[in-house]
Formats: structure tokens, sequence, C-alpha cells
């Protein structure tokens, strides 16, 4: 079937342009929800590991769960806080401070501008104080910024806001809490990285979503999508491909079948606007379920090296292209 390639040397690179600039490798909390945004849960946490990063996010706890024993805190957003101590919960809602077991370790999350979830700055004061008098365990403050990958000050004004934020903490006498507001565009643009930690997601795995006017950080796609042949046959011109024959063949040519379709992930896209592959090589016609078709007779093909480039085709952003891939599809790495 399908498989994907994990490139190891890429994948290094990255978390050495981040570590740069977050100032250590000590301060970056890899991003692994959604299983590792499509590229493999626990293949990615074992890299991690390997490459020496301690702290990791992940959006459930049987994310962490299987991933527990590579890290020394893991950090999870939507989760029913517990007693562990390496994980740590997200604390979203006021509401949620009156059950929350007191031994849990929390983070509690402020909105400072985005309007997802988190509770709103005037209620920061009130929380402190419901936290305080239960006992709580406040191990961490947190924000998301909104628009730190557009070219605004709307990342200046929410980072003006959550330093309010850290002031109300202080005051109210809170310690031993680390602060941490910063994605992946928020760091890369970032000429003084303060805080305790940041959280690294689509740049870790190759992607660089600034706009160019921002000091370039290179970095390497880590996943490529691979597909191999099933079977081939030749069609004389005239002869129609697939559903609906939308690919009529000009010439006689060599068409083969390769195993990667919408069941696997792969986008449907339209036949008259073909993706063309990271080989260089249109699909003809319809995209079916488990199967797209190439001119040629090669055993394997790759389809897609780059994200960020198929995503353009698609009209949408690289994170959907790779955290839509199945779970199902083999994962190797390559050195």
């Amino acid at each position: 079937m399908a498989f994907i390639q994990i490139n190891k040397q890429n994948f290094f690179h990255n978390l050495n342009q981040l570590a740069l600039k977050a100032g250590s490798k000590d301060r970056l909390a890899v991003v692994l929800k959604d299983n590792a945004y499509g590229h493999g849960l626990t293949l990615m946490a074992q890299l991690a590991a390997e490459y020496g990063i301690t702290q990791a996010v992940v959006i459930s706890t049987e994310e962490a769960q299987e991933i527990k024993h590579y890290f020394e805190r893991i950090l999870i957003l939507n989760g029913e806080p517990f007693r562990d101590e390496v994980f740590s919960f997200a604390l979203t809602d006021m509401a949620q401070l009156d059950w929350i077991d007191p031994a849990a370790q929390i983070e509690l999350k402020v909105d400072t501008g985005m309007h997802r979830n988190g509770i709103e700055m005037d209620q920061l004061s009130g929380a402190l104080t419901i936290i305080r008098d239960r006992g709580l365990r406040l191990v961490g403050v947190m924000t998301h910024y909104r628009s730190a990958d557009v070219l605004s000050s709307e990342w200046l004004w929410q980072q003006k806001n959550f330093a309010q934020v850290k002031r109300a903490v202080r005051e109210a006498g809170f310690e031993n809490v680390r602060f941490h507001s910063h994605n992946s565009a928020a760091l890369l643009r970032s000429k003084h990285f303060d805080e305790e930690m940041a959280r690294v997601g689509i740049a870790i795995y190759g992607y660089n979503e600034l706009p160019g006017v921002y000091d370039p950080v290179e970095l390497r796609p880590v996943l490529s999508l691979h597909a191999r042949r099933t079977s081939t046959r030749r069609l004389e011109a005239g002869g129609r491909i697939g559903y609906g024959g939308e690919y009529r063949v000009p010439a006689a040519m060599k068409v083969s079948t390769y195993d990667l379709g919408y069941g696997d992930g792969w986008r449907r896209g339209e036949a008259h606007r073909p993706y063309v592959t990271a080989d260089g090589l249109p699909i003809l016609g319809r995209v079916s379920m488990d199967f797209i078709s190439l001119e040629g007779d090669r055993e394997t093909v790759c389809v897609m090296r780059d994200a960020h480039r198929a995503a353009k085709h698609f009209g949408t952003i690289s994170y959907e292209m790779t955290t839509m891939l199945s779970p199902l599809i083999p994962r190797e790495v390559t050195p």
C-alpha cells in the first residue's frame, strides 16, 4: 500500500533552527497532537526524545498516555485533569475551577484576544482567588495568538495583554509558574524570546507560514508521501480513464494505477485541474477512494514531498494536507 517516509535529518534540522530561536532546546515543547500533524504520534515522539526534547503538547489524555515514557512533561490541551507528575492540563473555563482535582497540575489559559477558548482577562483575578482558596496546583499560565502569522500589529497587541496577565499572576503571589504564549509563527518572528517555553507545531514538521518580509528561517519538510503501482495497461488515443472517463488519452500511452486515494486522506481535487505529483506526473482523471492513475510504469512514485506546495494547489493549508493522512498508512524513518 501507499507509505510515508519521515526524514529524520530534516526533523533534527528544524529542531536545531527552533532551538536557536528559543535559546535552548530545553525551551521547546513539541506539539504532537492529531497524530503529530499526520506524521505519526509515537514515531515523532521517539525522534523528538532522541534529539533531546523533554516537553510535548497533545490534545487528549489518550495521546499523552501513548507517549508518556518519552517526556518529562506533557501538556494536555483538552482532557479532564487528574493527578500525574508528568501531565499538566490546560484549564480554559472558570467553571472547571470548582470541580477539578486539587492534586492535578493545571495551566490556566487566558483569552488575550483570540476569543476561541480560555478565561477572559477580567476573570483572571477571580480565577486566581479560587485557585489559591482551593489549593489548586497552578504550574503554568498560557495564551494563544490569533495573528502571529499575519503581517499586522495584532501580535504585539496580544503580547501586551499577556504581559498584563503575567504581572497580575506574579503580583498575586504565585511562584514557580511557567508562562508560554509562542506558537511556531510567534517564535519564528520573535527577536528576543524570553518565556519559559514555546509550543512549536507546524515548524518542526518543516513549514514556515510567515510572510516573506520576516527574516527567513530555513525549514525542511519532514514528511513525504509515496504510492506503489498496482497495475499497468497501454491505452490508445481516445481511451478514457477512471470514473466518468474524465481524462481522454491524447495519444497512445502506458498508464498505471497507484494505491492512494481519498480513502487514505489524499484530496480528491478536480480532474480538469490535475495535481502534479512531486515526481512531475499529473494525476489522470478522477482520484477514487483507493487509487490514482499516472502515466508510465514506475514501481513507486512520490506524490507529495512539500505539503505547502500541495496545499496551494488544493486551496488549503499545509496543516490540512498532513493531518488528513490516514494513520493506517505505514510510516518509516529515513536517515
